[in-house]
């Protein structure tokens, strides 16, 4: 990833994922990491929001995928928002972190997977 970059740190969301069924009909916390890669000279030098990326769009467009749907992989969650967040005309790369709380015994804070994307490689 280049120099400039917007970051969405520590989105919480409760989601309905899970490869078990229980998951899915309980739901969980899911937790959302995004750093965005986009040319930001533009609006530092104009103060205008049309010359960056909107991070109220980018938030909407993550809840909207987490919340409204659902999926049995972190996987499919992260490909999903890298994709949509890519859509952006501004954004030349993303990486997004999802996180959840596991289903399964022991002492185990979060399992997350990280995904990094560019035009190129969407």
């Amino acid at each position: 990833m280049g120099a400039d970059r917007l970051l969405l740190e520590g989105m919480q969301f409760f989601g309905h994922h899970g490869d078990v069924a229980a998951e899915r009909a309980l739901g969980s916390r899911v937790y959302v990491d995004v750093e965005l890669e986009a040319d930001l000279s533009a609006a530092g030098r104009s103060d205008e929001l049309t010359d960056t990326l909107d991070y109220v769009r980018c938030y909407a467009i993550v809840r909207e995928i987490v919340e409204d749907s659902q999926y049995h992989l972190l996987e499919a969650i992260a490909e999903r928002i890298a994709s949509a967040l890519l859509a952006e005309p501004k954004a030349d790369a993303v990486r997004v972190r999802v996180a959840k709380e596991p289903p399964m015994p022991g002492t185990i804070e979060r399992c997350a997977v990280v995904v990094s994307r560019g035009r190129s490689s969407s």
